[in-house]
């Protein structure tokens, strides 16, 4: 007979791994109690969740929302980055926590319902934060409409020159 309590941390898990956009397996063996408060704040000024949760209890929760793939990250301490609100932002704290603080080891993770290894995780990582893209599109709209205003303007200035050198022939045929 199954716990309560274990119940109800294996539905929780199960809710949180189908919510989360990205979802980021760590071994935080050799971190601090300071490194890794540092790391914890750092994640939840993003809108990530960070837990410490037992291999057995996540192993049964991957079955259930069939990624049973997980199973082969669930070895040693296991920490678990849940991001809900974007893929990138988990990937990128750890990993670049991870090249300052050698301790913290990513193991793999979970990118919208498919499993990915490590350097898929870091891949995801040097993806640049959605604010970024959304930069980038806008500079890549502005740069046809600025040219655009900049030709017009040209067209413009052409006709105002054109009926200047005009006005200007009629004035020396009048007098």
């Amino acid at each position: 007979m199954a716990r309560p309590e274990k119940v109800a941390i294996v539905e929780e898990l199960k809710d949180k791994l189908t919510q989360a956009q990205a979802v980021v397996l760590t071994d935080y063996r050799g971190l601090n109690v300071q490194e890794i408060t540092e790391l914890r704040k750092q994640l939840r000024e993003a809108g990530i969740e960070y837990k410490v949760v037992k291999n057995t209890l996540t192993t049964r929760a991957a079955n259930e929302v069939d990624l049973p793939e997980l199973a082969q990250y669930l070895a040693g301490p296991t920490a678990i980055a849940f991001g809900f609100d974007e893929p990138v932002s988990a990937a990128k704290i750890l990993n670049e926590f991870a090249r300052t603080h050698k301790a913290l080891e990513i193991k793999g993770g979970v990118l919208e319902g498919r499993v990915i290894g490590v350097e898929e995780v870091r891949a995801l990582a040097d993806l640049p934060s959605r604010e970024q893209l959304l930069g980038m599109v806008a500079r890549a709209m502005q740069g046809p409409i600025a040219g655009m205003a900049i030709a017009l303007s040209g067209v413009i200035r052409g006709l105002a020159y054109a009926l200047n050198a005009v006005r200007e022939q009629k004035e020396g045929a009048g007098a």
